[in-house]
């Protein structure tokens, strides 16, 4: 797909303190893309929808002064970001409520200082293996043309001993990371649906069969790799569409030996979620009837609505025998 480029990039003046902030600036330039040195960002649309649209057109290159990491069950022991928000428009999207209302996208320029931290929480570990998953707030494959953030903290970890990364993109621009001497120490995640659901819900990101070539360049790469299917969705011909979304896969995957994992994620909504999704796609079709679903107590303090016992059952049944039955070197992580 056509790699994003912002309409406008706002830059906080502490970023240029670093090389990473005054080589992305330098970049920017080069692509004539309206730069304003401010630490405030202003988007003022006439709806709260246009707002939103606004936002996913907007960058802040600023710093991320986290010193201790939030924990990322089941995914990795820690989540840390180089950057927040991303350009996909996925309607269903988690960061729908935690981005607040103009959802612009924050890169980081203190890099080292991020990885910094990372180190502290690896060496207060020892001497076990410390997980880190850097796609828990943004899509950082999405912007690395502009960043080049993603490589150096894969080069990074490639030197760790104790340290581990994960990724996970919905983006297929992973040229730059093919020739870095990785060490088996990054895991790449490729999140895959339905060709429906990515069709429908999923907008300005790559399609079904440009991450699975993705996917297949990393595979060849040595990386180890995986397969994030989610939000798994019940819908008129499901079975039939997750059916083929797996054997597609297998088809493009035939000569990787290695053990592929598989994290199965069934579609959930808050009641706040709703709201705003209903006010930034107000003609979706996702399924956000309250009574066919039942509640289950979030992570985070919030309910948020689930399938049924026995569908979720069910999601979980059949899919995990697709998988099984196409990949005999896959292992299923977890299903939520």
């Amino acid at each position: 797909m056509k790699l994003f480029m912002p309409d406008r990039v706002y830059i906080d003046p502490k970023s240029l303190e670093y090389d990473t902030g005054i080589m992305i600036k330098e970049k920017l330039e080069t692509l004539n893309i309206p730069i304003i040195q401010t630490k405030k960002v202003e988007i003022e649309g006439k709806s709260p929808s246009e707002n939103y649209a606004k936002a996913k057109k907007t960058i802040y290159l600023t710093v991320n002064r986290e010193k201790k990491l939030r924990k990322c069950k089941p995914s990795a022991d820690y989540q840390f970001a180089l950057s927040s928000s991303c350009p996909g428009h996925c309607e269903y999207c988690y960061l729908q409520t935690t981005q607040g209302e103009k959802p612009f996208m924050k890169v980081f320029a203190n890099v080292d200082e991020i990885l910094k931290v990372v180190q502290e929480h690896i060496d207060e570990n020892l001497p076990n293996i410390t997980t880190f998953e850097c796609g828990s707030i943004t899509d950082p494959v999405a912007l690395e043309h502009l960043t080049g953030s993603l490589k150096k903290c894969i080069e990074f970890f490639s030197n760790s001993e104790n340290g581990r990364l994960r990724i996970i993109t919905k983006f297929n621009n992973v040229d730059s990371f093919l020739d870095i001497k990785h060490n088996d120490h990054t895991k790449f995640r490729f999140s895959i649906n339905t060709k429906y659901i990515i069709g429908k819900f999923e907008h300005s990101t790559s399609s079904f069969e440009e991450r699975i070539e993705a996917a297949t360049k990393i595979a060849k790469a040595g990386y180890p790799i995986g397969f994030i299917i989610a939000p798994i969705m019940i819908y008129e011909n499901w079975k039939e569409d997750y059916r083929e979304l797996l054997t597609s896969l297998k088809s493009q995957l035939v000569d990787y030996n290695k053990e592929i994992t598989f994290e199965l994620i069934q579609h959930r909504f808050t009641a706040t979620a709703k709201e705003l999704i209903l006010t930034r796609f107000p003609n979706t079709e996702l399924d956000l009837n309250e009574e066919k679903r039942q509640l289950k107590w979030g992570p985070y303090g919030k309910f948020k609505y689930v399938y049924p016992k026995e569908q979720s059952t069910e999601i979980k049944e059949y899919i995990s025998v697709l998988i099984q039955d196409n990949f005999i070197n896959s292992k299923i992580e977890y299903f939520t």
